[in-house]
């Protein structure tokens, strides 16, 4: 059997064509938008297949360098929810594959096409050839550490209240057009809750999210800017340390979800 199916969405797709008892769904040459829809519903939802997504290396390197979007695998990856491994050769089309059923997925505008079948001996061929491909591929190694490990240690080493601001912005950031890189999230709630630039560094390296050079660099730029400030704190071996203050009058007044928006335009 075949048949056209015309969606608003990759996740629409998903509940149409594989809302089945398939334990695993094979994704090959799937583009940029439909890897980031596919991690945003396997991370909202617990009915998905596992997913195994077979993807042109340079276009998981362009979604992964989003750390929203990195961090969110990579607690998939860790959990056993998603596979990612690049792709060796071209593809005709962008496939999703399970045990029951083929679909050809075509983005049209704003809907997605797609032609599905269920007829078995060639969704087992087709799903047996792109399995073996799979497993032969090269695996991706995400570097972004996974969202619940930063948000776990961000409140055991730096604080409640600032893993609080920092989940507060990055949901803002999710909704709105504020493109703050990871570094700067994090710089940003620290200044808000008067934490030490040490700590801050090294809670940010230790957890993998950048070098304690590039976070002092990153609050070189923004202090040039006037987005934070610093006070020494004098310890009793050493050199002072410094504790990061938000430094524009417009962002202390603002809640934690208006501080990416703020900071977006402080900073164009």
């Amino acid at each position: 059997m075949v048949s056209n199916l015309l969606e608003t969405d990759v996740e629409t797709v998903l509940d149409t064509a594989f809302a089945g008892d398939d334990e695993e769904l094979l994704v090959v040459d799937p583009s940029a938008e439909t890897i980031v829809s596919l991690v945003e519903a396997a991370t909202g939802r617990g009915d998905l297949p596992k997913l195994s997504i077979l993807a042109d290396e340079r276009t998981l390197k362009d979604v992964m360098d989003d750390f929203l979007v990195a961090s969110k695998a990579a607690d998939l990856v860790a959990d056993g929810s998603l596979g990612l491994r690049a792709l060796s050769t071209d593809v005709d089309n962008a496939l999703f594959v399970s045990p029951s059923r083929v679909v050809v997925l075509v983005s049209a505008g704003e809907h997605v096409a797609a032609l599905s079948t269920e007829e078995a001996d060639f969704v087992d061929e087709v799903f047996a050839t792109h399995r073996d491909a799979f497993a032969a591929a090269e695996e991706y190694g995400l570097r972004t550490p996974a969202l619940s490990r930063v948000r776990e240690t961000m409140a055991a080493e730096i604080g409640e209240g600032t893993r609080g601001d920092f989940d507060a912005v990055l949901a803002s950031m999710e909704s709105a057009d504020a493109a703050l890189d990871e570094v700067t999230v994090s710089l940003l709630v620290a200044a808000r809750n008067d934490v030490l630039l040490y700590d801050i560094s090294k809670w940010g390296e230790d957890v993998g999210i950048a070098s304690k050079a590039t976070f002092s660099r990153t609050k070189t730029r923004l202090e040039d800017q006037g987005i934070i400030d610093t006070e020494k704190v004098p310890i009793d071996v050493g050199r002072p340390r410094l504790r990061l203050k938000l430094g524009d009058d417009r962002l202390r007044g603002v809640d934690a979800e208006e501080l990416a928006a703020v900071a977006s335009d402080l900073l164009a």
